[in-house]
């Protein structure tokens, strides 16, 4: 059996176990994680010159910051919403022409942008249980 296989075979099991009994907050943190993750890798494959890799990257990082704008409550009406639907549309075109140019600067700046709303939302207290 391929070690390798066997290993991404495992990490697919403990990812689906943490996602089944994961609370909606969690959830969004592990988003943010995973296109954090998405874009690291996509720089990586930048530096070694894998293009074919790097693009797909760069898609699931837009996919993933594309479902975080979708769980946003846009009826909420709150200008703190609609900023933040504005700021991951931008993200999504940042990555869009980070992909086209292969400018891992563009990565690092998505990143960042992504890092300061993943602390935001870390630092908000997870809803415990309702009396």
């Amino acid at each position: 059996m391929n070690p390798m296989l066997a290993l991404r075979q495992y990490q697919k099991i403990g990812a689906q176990a943490q996602t089944s009994e994961a609370s909606p907050h969690r959830l969004v943190q592990m988003l943010m994680e995973g296109g954090l993750d998405r874009i690291a890798q996509a720089k990586g494959a930048m530096e070694r010159k894998d293009i074919p890799n790097k693009g797909v990257l760069i898609g699931k990082a837009i996919g993933i910051i594309g479902g975080l704008r979708e769980g946003l409550d846009l009826e909420n009406q709150a200008d703190s919403v609609t900023e933040l639907d504005n700021l991951y549309t931008y993200m999504m075109k940042r990555l869009a022409e980070a992909n086209i140019k292969t400018d891992p600067k563009i990565l690092d700046e998505v990143a960042d942008l992504l890092r300061t709303v993943k602390d935001g939302w870390d630092a908000i207290a997870e809803p415990g249980p309702q009396f």
